[in-house]
């Protein structure tokens, strides 16, 4: 699965808060999709890092389902 903790640390680093992302021309909707944990375009990702001045793995990373199924059987 994809997960947006990335995009919140990097956020919290760089001090910018939701209001100020919206400022910066990001959609309020998207960013409350996102902290749903709903998937988004790569046209998003790819504002996001244009606006956060940052890398694709400062926003998103994968987390291996399987492997975390697997350790909970474990």
């Amino acid at each position: 699965m994809i997960s947006y903790s990335p995009l919140f640390e990097t956020m919290k680093k760089k001090n910018v808060s939701s209001y100020r992302l919206e400022k910066m021309g990001f959609s309020r909707a998207t960013y409350y999709s996102i902290r749903k944990g709903n998937s988004v375009s790569t046209n998003t990702i790819d504002l996001l890092c244009k606006l956060l001045e940052c890398n694709v793995a400062d926003v998103i990373t994968y987390i291996d389902d399987d492997a975390e199924s697997l350790n909970e059987i474990e």
